[in-house]
């Protein structure tokens, strides 16, 4: 599966000593934008390092699921998206210069 948006957030290295991961908050371009949490956990979470916030990306994801029964006996289910490959569509500079030119070529003269 692949999921295409912009990065609104980015935390690098959560977790601790045993397990590491990154997270990025991605906004779709949807009709009804969503905000989706992917995380990059183990070796992938170093693919985040040179992605910055305001960028538009594609990543390719897997859906995780798994079940937890608490004390009392009840099932509980969890998922996780998780991200194993990314890509930049566009850098942020070429998206503010695009902003740029399309604002001003809203002027009526």
């Amino acid at each position: 599966m692949v999921v295409t948006g912009r990065i609104s957030v980015k935390n690098e290295n959560v977790g601790n000593e045993k397990f590491q991961k990154s997270e990025l908050v991605i906004e779709t371009n949807e009709q009804y934008p969503q905000s989706i949490l992917v995380e990059f956990g183990g070796n992938k979470s170093e693919l985040v390092k040179d992605y910055v916030i305001g960028q538009e990306v594609e990543i390719d994801i897997n859906l995780r699921g798994r079940k937890w029964t608490n004390a009392e006996g009840i099932d509980k289910y969890f998922n996780t998206i998780s991200g194993w490959k990314i890509k930049k569509l566009s850098d942020v500079k070429e998206q503010q210069a695009a902003e740029v030119e399309i604002e001003s070529s809203d002027l009526p003269f």
